[in-house]
């Protein structure tokens, strides 16, 4: 009875013992599991990106890069096929041509036939005037010794004086020649010209923009036409990226922006590029607004807690670094 009784106490405590081992293990556990894991600020790396488009239609007839390749600034990096705008050039020269000859006929004046023609019928006037005078004074002795009658007297008059006034007109229809355009006359040829021209040179800057230039030195992201496809005016047609020009953009909420101030510098590590940690410089800070994600401080809601975007750029150059990167700051 005695033995029986003393294995019943021993397996109690041996139990009891199991039991006190495995809270004691639970609650270690449950002590290292519980511990606050690092928290981490998420960003993403960016960088400046310029689109490429023509002011002008037209069918992409070639493209000079492809994506991924590097390009220099000023680079032709596609060729824009507009039949419109040829057509359009070849109107507007025609316009331009026909201008310089009006304007340089008003320049030059009536042609050497046309002055000579001029003069010619003057003096043929003159010589008519000239007669019509002396047979007016002859009348005019012959009607003072009553040899005519005044009716002739007044007619040799009449006809005098026409003579005399057709002299005069084709004497100015000859000084007209000789002195060509008016200065009004000019001025409006000159006018015309000039409109001519202007129009000319706006379908030249317009053929211009059927050759697409890159403005900045970078790589080519992405392209969107196809060889041969239309594009209309301001579409885009392919992105440039400027990796020289990088940063790193953080959605922040406004209770973890305690240790980030404008101007200051901090260190980071990108996954992508093994953990490598790089240092920012905080260059922008703005808040999100209404629209952006945002939570209660308590569940009774005493304020709301925005979320801020935050741009931080590298205080040097990292090499790899591609925009889309996970950047993690702790």
């Amino acid at each position: 009875m005695i033995n029986n009784s003393m294995e019943k106490i021993n397996g109690k405590l041996v139990t009891f013992t199991g039991i006190i081992i495995l809270v004691l293990l639970i609650a270690v556990f449950g002590f290292i599991f519980r511990q606050p894991k690092a928290e981490y600020l998420q960003g993403e790396a960016e960088a400046t990106e310029v689109r490429i488009s023509g002011k002008v239609p037209g069918r992409i007839e070639e493209f000079r890069f492809n994506e991924g390749e590097q390009v220099r600034k000023g680079d032709t990096v596609a060729i824009l096929d507009s039949p419109e705008v040829l057509a359009k050039y070849s109107q507007a020269e025609a316009a331009e041509m026909a201008a310089q000859a009006l304007n340089e006929k008003a320049v030059k004046g009536s042609r050497s036939e046309q002055i000579v023609m001029a003069f010619q019928t003057w003096q043929k006037a003159r010589a008519a005037a000239e007669v019509a005078m002396k047979t007016w004074q002859r009348v005019q002795k012959l009607y003072e010794n009553g040899v005519v009658p005044a009716q002739k007297k007044d007619e040799a008059e009449a006809n005098y004086k026409a003579m005399l006034a057709t002299e005069q007109a084709a004497k100015a229809q000859y000084e007209m020649a000789r002195n060509g355009a008016q200065r009004e006359d000019k001025l409006a040829t000159e006018a015309q010209l000039n409109r001519a021209k202007g129009a000319v040179a706006e379908v030249e800057a317009y053929m211009k923009e059927t050759f697409l230039i890159s403005p900045i030195d970078g790589e080519v992201s992405e392209r969107y036409p196809k060889v041969g496809e239309l594009v209309g005016t301001g579409a885009p047609v392919m992105d440039i990226l400027d990796l020289s020009d990088m940063w790193v953009a953080f959605n922040i909420r406004e209770d973890q922006l305690k240790d980030l101030k404008m101007g200051e510098t901090f260190l980071a590590f990108v996954p992508a590029l093994g953990d490598k940690e790089i240092e920012l410089k905080v260059t922008y800070m703005k808040d999100m607004g209404t629209y952006a994600a945002w939570r209660a401080t308590k569940t009774t809601g005493q304020y709301d807690m925005k979320t801020f975007r935050v741009k931080a750029k590298p205080v040097e150059k990292v090499e790899g670094l591609r925009p889309g990167m996970t950047v993690l700051k702790k």
